[in-house]
């Protein structure tokens, strides 16, 4: 099993970037796909348009959000990869320290790659677009 860490700062507050992550509509809007997510512990959430699921394990508004996630095409005998996403202030804005692991070997790239390319570019598009 493979981890994937990513640190990426952004023009926003840690609270706009938590926000944007656990409010099922800012999500929705920002990755342009469809999420359903739960803002508490044991709270199920599906993203792109269901391709992701799971459920979160620890929330704290604002600071850090720690999921069971797995993608719809793992096979069934790949166990729930776990994210760790904490959210901290910066001079600048925000950050977002990503922790993402248990990552099956047939998707570690696919995922590495896709959290720049369906998270992070959009979130910033997002953000310019709703300051």
């Amino acid at each position: 099993m493979n981890t994937v860490q990513q640190t990426v700062d952004f023009r926003a507050t840690p609270a706009q970037l938590f926000e944007i992550y656990l409010d099922s509509k800012k999500h929705s809007a920002a990755t342009l796909a469809k999420a359903s997510m739960s803002r508490k512990a044991g709270g199920e959430f599906t993203a792109f348009d269901g391709m992701l699921a799971g459920r979160n394990l620890i929330v704290v508004p604002n600071q850090l959000i720690v999921q069971a996630w797995r993608a719809t095409h793992w096979k069934k005998s790949d166990p729930d990869s776990i994210l760790v996403l904490k959210f901290r202030k910066t001079k600048g804005g925000g950050r977002v320290e990503l922790l993402h692991t248990n990552l099956p070997d047939h998707d570690f790239h696919g995922v590495k790659k896709g959290w720049p390319h369906y998270y992070w570019r959009p979130w910033r598009a997002f953000l310019k677009k709703n300051a």
